[in-house]
């Protein structure tokens, strides 16, 4: 993870995720999509998820369909 992503973690309100990898924020965004968190838009812009890789890691169509602006 660059300076700048570790730098954006560190100031941001959720201190829970110093170290995030690539497969944890894929992971997380699923659950956070699952229970309606807002913060799911912050995770998906950080990393750059597509759609492709959250469907293939198990998350709902219609969830991400919804989110079609946010994604690439």
């Amino acid at each position: 993870m660059g300076k700048s992503k570790n730098r954006l973690i560190y100031r941001g309100d959720n201190k829970e995720f110093l170290s995030f990898s690539r497969i944890e924020a894929i992971k997380r965004t699923i659950e956070m999509l699952k229970n309606n968190d807002k913060c799911v838009y912050e995770i998906i812009t950080l990393f750059g998820l597509s759609a492709e890789e959250l469907l293939e890691n198990g998350a709902n169509y219609e969830l991400i369909k919804g989110l079609e602006n946010v994604l690439k």
